[in-house]
C-alpha cells in the first residue's frame, strides 16, 4: 500500500487528503483501475476525529478499494482538543458553510489529478462520513452540481459526481426538533457545531434549511447506504430516517440499517477504532460487511474467470 498526505490548500496544513493506495504492482496490476472511497471523518465540526479516519480506510482497502481521508476545516483548525463549550463560541470564517462542502470537491478533483499515477477508477468514487462527516457527505451529495460548488472550483459537473453515499449516524435535519435532544447534555455539542457550521448562534431558518441535506435531496443525489443506532443519544436515529425517507420520495436507490443498541461515535465499532467498551458494538460491527456487499453491486472489479495463473496450470496440466 501506498500512503501520502496531499495539503488541499498552498498556505493551510489543516486541510489535507491522505491517500491510502492499493499499490499496483506484480499480479497485482492486472486488475485495473479501481474504485475508491473518500471517507469524511466526525468530530462535531470541531475537529477530524481520527477514530474514524484510517481504521475506516483500513476496512474499504481490504475490500479491494482505494480510500482517502478527507480532513476538512474545523473549528480546531487541526487541533483535536474541544473548545469550551461552556462559552459562547466566536465564529469562524473558515470552518462555515460552504467551506466544508467545497472541500469534498476539492479532494475529488485532487483525486482524478492524480487518477493514472494512483490506478483509480474516477467514475466510481463514493463519498462515506461519519456524524459531522457525514452531515458533510451528504451536504456534498446534495450540492455537488450546484452552482455553489461548481463555479467556485470552476469544474465541470461529470468531474465532480460522486457515484454513492455511504452515512453513518448522520445529521440530515436542522429544523427537526428532538425535545430529547433539547433536554439532554448532549445539546451543547449540537449547538456548538450549528454555530460553527452556520456562523451564527442563532442563525434564520433559511440558513438551518441549507445546512439541512434531507430537504434538498433532488434525482440527482446519488445512491446511499445509511446507517445509525437506536439508542443515538447525539444525533437521533431521526435524522438517518428522514434522510432514507427523502431518497425514497425521489426514487434514489438506498439502503439503512438501523442497530439496535450501540451509543453516538462507534466508527468500525471494534477494538480497531474503539477507544472504550462504549465504543465496541458487535451488531453494529456488522455494517461494514453489509456496506461492501451494498457497495459491490456498483463498484465490483470487472474480474476475469480465471488469472494468468490459473489459465497457465489448466494448460499444462491438459
Amino acid at each position: 500500500m501506498v500512503t501520502k498526505v496531499i495539503p488541499l490548500y498552498e498556505d493551510r496544513t489543516d486541510v489535507t487528503l491522505t491517500a491510502y493506495v492499493i499499490a499496483e504492482k506484480g499480479e497485482m496490476n492486472q486488475q485495473g483501475p479501481r474504485p475508491a472511497v473518500l471517507i469524511c471523518p466526525g468530530g462535531g465540526y470541531m475537529n477530524c476525529t481520527d477514530r474514524e479516519a484510517e481504521p475506516v480506510a483500513l476496512q474499504f482497502t481490504a475490500m479491494g478499494y482505494h480510500a482517502f481521508v478527507l480532513r476538512y476545516s474545523t473549528y480546531g483548525e487541526g487541533d483535536m482538543a474541544y473548545p469550551d463549550l461552556s462559552a459562547p463560541l466566536l465564529p469562524k470564517e473558515n470552518c462555515r458553510h460552504p467551506g466544508p462542502v467545497r472541500e469534498i470537491g476539492m479532494a475529488m478533483l485532487s483525486i482524478r489529478e492524480h487518477a493514472k499515477e494512483w490506478f483509480v477508477d474516477t467514475s466510481r468514487i463514493a463519498v462515506c462520513g461519519f456524524s459531522a462527516g457525514a452531515h458533510n457527505a451528504a451536504m456534498y451529495g446534495v450540492y455537488w452540481d450546484k452552482p455553489l460548488i461548481t463555479e467556485y472550483l470552476n469544474a465541470e459537473k461529470e468531474k465532480l459526481c460522486p457515484a454513492a453515499l455511504i452515512l453513518g449516524y448522520t445529521l440530515s435535519d436542522y429544523l427537526y426538533r428532538n425535545e430529547c435532544l433539547e433536554r439532554s447534555a448532549w445539546a451543547r455539542i449540537f449547538y456548538a457545531a450549528r454555530t460553527v457550521l452556520s456562523g451564527s448562534p442563532q442563525p434564520e431558518e433559511e440558513v438551518l434549511r441549507a445546512l439541512s441535506p434531507a430537504r434538498l435531496v433532488t434525482e440527482h443525489t446519488p445512491p446511499a447506504f445509511i446507517w445509525a443506532t437506536s439508542e443515538d443519544k447525539l444525533v437521533p436515529v431521526q435524522h438517518s430516517l428522514r434522510m432514507a425517507h427523502a431518497l425514497a420520495d425521489h426514487k434514489v436507490p438506498s439502503e439503512i440499517h438501523i442497530f439496535e443498541k450501540g451509543s453516538h461515535g462507534l466508527s468500525v465499532s471494534t477494538q480497531a477504532s474503539a477507544l472504550s467498551k462504549r465504543q465496541l458494538s458487535a451488531d453494529a460491527a456488522k455494517w461494514v460487511e453489509l456496506a461492501g456487499c451494498w457497495l459491490e453491486k456498483r463498484f465490483a472489479l470487472e474480474l476475469p474467470d480465471n488469472s494468468e495463473f490459473g489459465k497457465r496450470m489448466r494448460s499444462e496440466l491438459q
